[in-house]
C-alpha cells in the first residue's frame, strides 16, 4: 500500500508539472440544461437549470498558488489580522473546533501543529471568502456558482454521488474522515488533514477532490435576501465523516460567515472564458 501511494504521488507530481497551460488546467463545461439538486432537499430541491458555458479548475487552489499571490501583492489574510481562525485536533467532541490565534494559511492548524513547507501541493486553507475574492481578482478568475459547481461535480450523473447511489466508494475519490468519530486521530487513508491535490481518483470529467480534502467556496445564494455576510461552500472536507457532516456528496450546501477562516476550508476557481495563466 505504501509503495502504491508513493507511485501515485509521483504520478500526480508529474501530472501537475504537465498541466501547465490554462487549457490543460481547466475543464470546459458546455452551455445547456442540467439536472441538479435532490428530491425533497430543503435548500437544494431537484430541478433543471440552464448555465452558459464555463471553465472550472481540475484541482483545488494550492498553497503554492496562494503563496505566489501573496508574494506578488503582499496581501494579508483575515486570519492574520483577526487572529481568530478555527482549527481542529483529534480528541475534540463532534463539531467542536479550537480558535487558534497563530493559525493562518502558512500554519493552517496553528504554529504548534506545523507549517506548509512540505505541503505546497496541498490545498490552501484557513482563508476566508473575502481572501478568496482578492485572490480571484488578482488571478483573473472567479469562484464557480453553486449551480456550476454541482454540474461539474455530477459530471452528467443524477445520483447522490457521481459514482452511484451509495457512498461505499468514497475513499477511492475523496480525502474524508473514515473513523467512527473525531475523538481518535484518523489517517487510515494516509492523511489526517489535507492531502496533495489530485491524490485520489477524479470524477468522469477529470475533476479531482470534488468530495473531500477541503470545502470549496462558491458564489451565489441559496435563498433570496440572504445576509451579505453569509456565503456558501460545497463538497465536504478531510474533517467530514459519515456520522458528522457527511457533506461529501453532489447536493448538500454548507454556509459560513464571509470573514471566517477554517482549516478545512479552501476553494477551486472557475472562469467564463479560458483565463490567462499567472
Amino acid at each position: 500500500m505504501d509503495f502504491q501511494r508513493k507511485i501515485s504521488g509521483l504520478v500526480i507530481i508529474l501530472l501537475l508539472s504537465v498541466l501547465a497551460s490554462p487549457a490543460q488546467r481547466f475543464v470546459p463545461v458546455p452551455a445547456g440544461h442540467y439536472i441538479i439538486g435532490k428530491k425533497g432537499h430543503l435548500n437544494n430541491p431537484r430541478r433543471k437549470v440552464w448555465v452558459d458555458s464555463f471553465y472550472i479548475a481540475r484541482f483545488e487552489t494550492t498553497n503554492r498558488e496562494f503563496a505566489a499571490f501573496v508574494a506578488a501583492t503582499s496581501y494579508v489574510t483575515d486570519a492574520e489580522r483577526k487572529h481568530d481562525a478555527l482549527v481542529f485536533q483529534p480528541g475534540l467532541r463532534e463539531f467542536e473546533w479550537i480558535e487558534d490565534s497563530t493559525a493562518y494559511w502558512r500554519y493552517p492548524n496553528g504554529i504548534s501543529r506545523g507549517g506548509i513547507e512540505n505541503k505546497m501541493d496541498h490545498p490552501v486553507t484557513t482563508i476566508s471568502y473575502h481572501d478568496v475574492e482578492e485572490y480571484c481578482r488578482w488571478a483573473g478568475v472567479r469562484l464557480p456558482t453553486l449551480e456550476e459547481w454541482e454540474i461539474a461535480c455530477r459530471a452528467g450523473s443524477t445520483t447522490d454521488y457521481f459514482f452511484g447511489k451509495r457512498d461505499d466508494s468514497i475513499s477511492r475519490y475523496a480525502n474524508v474522515w473514515l473513523g467512527w468519530d473525531h475523538t481518535v486521530a484518523d489517517s487510515s487513508d494516509g492523511y489526517m488533514y489535507t492531502s496533495p491535490v489530485g491524490h485520489f481518483a477524479p470524477n468522469p470529467w477529470g475533476l479531482y477532490d470534488m468530495y473531500g480534502n477541503v470545502f470549496e467556496f462558491c458564489s451565489g445564494a441559496v435563498v433570496q435576501g440572504e445576509k451579505e455576510t453569509l456565503v456558501h461552500a460545497r463538497g465536504g472536507s478531510w474533517w467530514c465523516s459519515a456520522r458528522s457532516c457527511h457533506f461529501f456528496n453532489s447536493f448538500d450546501i454548507g454556509r459560513v460567515h464571509k470573514r471566517a477562516s477554517f482549516s478545512n476550508q479552501g476553494f477551486r476557481v472557475a472562469a467564463s472564458s479560458l483565463p490567462n495563466r499567472k
